[in-house]
């Protein structure tokens, strides 16, 4: 699959253009195939992350460890409010870090060894730490924050990047398409991996309710943390058309009062606003939909571990090249933001589709094919609407980035992307949160298993998945019809740029 799609990202290489304003101002082609690749494969840090939260976290702390699902969630929360902090700092230290190795290398370095080990730690608690509940929350905060840290340090200055690596609109696309490919890919063939793998259900036993299983888990999400982050470094190039700062910008110091004043910045640009509150709408809904879908899957629906894999890899395995190749005539027929507007409305009437069809009384009972195949049919269709939306909506920062030039002269890739990624990490936090209360709400326990759930707690799941994720996407589409950026646009952005380039020259 990876070959295949290594192949689709040559045919679609139309126009790799980025401008050097370090030595020249001619547009000469830079990205090749290797480049494009080893970059999008840096997304898979990211999913390391993702998939580790989204699918055994808060199975592991609160139905193995019988920590209490508010908590957890709380828990979870409180780390992600320390990306407030720590985001805009990253992202504006990286954007002013200047080094032989270039401005965002030795940061994604610094984060990607000691977030590995963090994996190690959160899955491998020692029976001191779980016998009290108190200390257990605590080291439950300490390695969350621990790892969204250090995260921040490789996933900000790498996601910055791809604003450097091209400026052509359509070109920023793909790269992020690449991205986008890797990372999903990875956020659900490692779970899907360990599911069939470590948490096999044995004498009717499941696996994921062995808590043995959980730090052998945790290394593989440390060496897979290692390997792709070491492709990504060691294959992107240092100085990558990295482009002129303001000269009073350079020669101000990098205090933290100056690179909160950056951050400020950035926030005054209506299109980045927009961009922003989309963001946190649509990820919110998300992180809510894929908490609560491993419960669903497994109470609601009663599927197999085996069947559980298999709806979460094969759907991204299709969908997420799917969607990727489907960017290139979708972008030929409409702008970014009008794809944004319809793959948030087809979204929602996806995310209800199955239930609707439940409580119709359209769907035979669990055990019947039937069910599985229309949960499958359903993972696809959002994967393939997801990935576009993702793709899509990281494109326009990179392309608000020279608007913010344009604007301010200042080029601030690296605190755009840490806007965006703490909106992004802070919506997803919802998702454990309100899945934790949920869970507390409709009294589903410690050492429950499928098929002896009462129909009240199970109705109250599939409610309570729907109630957490229609409205946020309903507003998410609200401001998609606020995003402005085509290409006519951009393309009238970058010549006032070069024209201002060389009045200066």
């Amino acid at each position: 699959m990876v070959t295949r799609y290594l192949a689709l990202l040559k045919t679609a290489s139309a126009k790799p253009y980025c401008g050097d304003y370090n030595q020249t101002e001619t547009y000469t082609p830079l990205l090749t195939l290797r480049q494009r690749a080893l970059y999008g494969v840096g997304g898979a840090v990211f999913s390391v992350k993702e998939a580790a939260y989204s699918i055994f976290v808060l199975i592991f702390y609160t139905q193995v460890l019988g920590l209490a699902g508010s908590i957890a969630g709380l828990v979870m929360l409180l780390a992600i409010l320390w990306d407030a902090v720590n985001d805009p700092l990253i992202g504006g230290w990286s954007d002013r870090f200047q080094s032989r190795w270039g401005r965002r290398h030795p940061f994604m370095l610094a984060g990607a060894i000691p977030m590995g080990i963090g994996f190690i730690g959160l899955f491998y608690p020692p029976a001191a730490i779980t016998e009290d509940t108190w200390l257990l929350a605590a080291w439950l905060l300490f390695w969350s924050l621990w790892i969204r840290t250090f995260l921040s340090f490789f996933s900000i200055p790498h996601l910055a990047m791809a604003a450097e690596l091209t400026t052509d609109y359509y070109e920023r696309s793909r790269l992020l398409g690449a991205r986008t490919f890797f990372g999903f890919i990875c956020a659900v063939a490692l779970p899907a991996l360990a599911l069939l793998v470590l948490f096999p259900t044995i004498n009717e036993i499941d696996g994921r309710f062995v808590a043995g299983n959980y730090p052998m888990y945790g290394l593989w999400s440390c060496l897979l943390v290692w390997l792709v982050a070491g492709l990504a470094i060691g294959g992107t190039p240092r100085h990558p058309g990295e482009r002129k700062v303001a000269a009073k910008k350079n020669a101000s110091p990098t205090t933290v009062t100056a690179l909160f004043k950056d951050f400020a910045l950035i926030l005054r640009n209506l299109n980045f606003r927009n961009i922003l509150f989309y963001d946190a709408a649509a990820s919110a809904s998300y992180g809510i939909l894929i908490s609560l879908n491993v419960l669903a899957w497994t109470y609601y629906w009663e599927l197999s571990t085996t069947q559980l894999s298999v709806v979460l890899a094969l759907p991204s395995i299709i969908g997420v090249p799917l969607a990727v190749w489907a960017m290139g005539p979708l972008g030929k027929r409409w702008s970014k933001h009008r794809i944004l507007q319809l793959t948030i409305g087809l979204m929602i009437a996806v995310a209800m589709s199955v239930y609707l069809l439940r409580w119709l009384d359209w769907l035979p009972a669990n055990d019947h094919p039937l069910v599985f195949v229309a949960l499958l049919l359903q993972m696809l269709a959002w994967m393939f609407l997801f990935v576009i939306r993702v793709i899509c909506a990281f494109s326009i920062i990179a392309d608000v980035t020279d608007e913010h030039e344009l604007e301010h002269g200042t080029r601030q890739e690296g605190g755009f992307f840490a806007a965006m990624g703490f909106t992004t990490k802070l919506a997803g936090a919802a998702g454990p949160l309100y899945a934790g209360i949920v869970l507390d709400v409709i009294n589903l326990q410690e050492g429950m298993l499928p098929g002896a759930i009462a129909q009240q707690t199970l109705d109250g799941l599939a409610l309570s998945l729907l109630v957490g994720v229609i409205p946020l996407l309903l507003l998410a589409w609200r401001f998609t019809y606020a995003i402005s950026m085509s290409p006519q646009k951009l393309a009238h952005i970058q010549a006032q740029l070069r024209a201002r380039e060389e009045q200066k020259n």
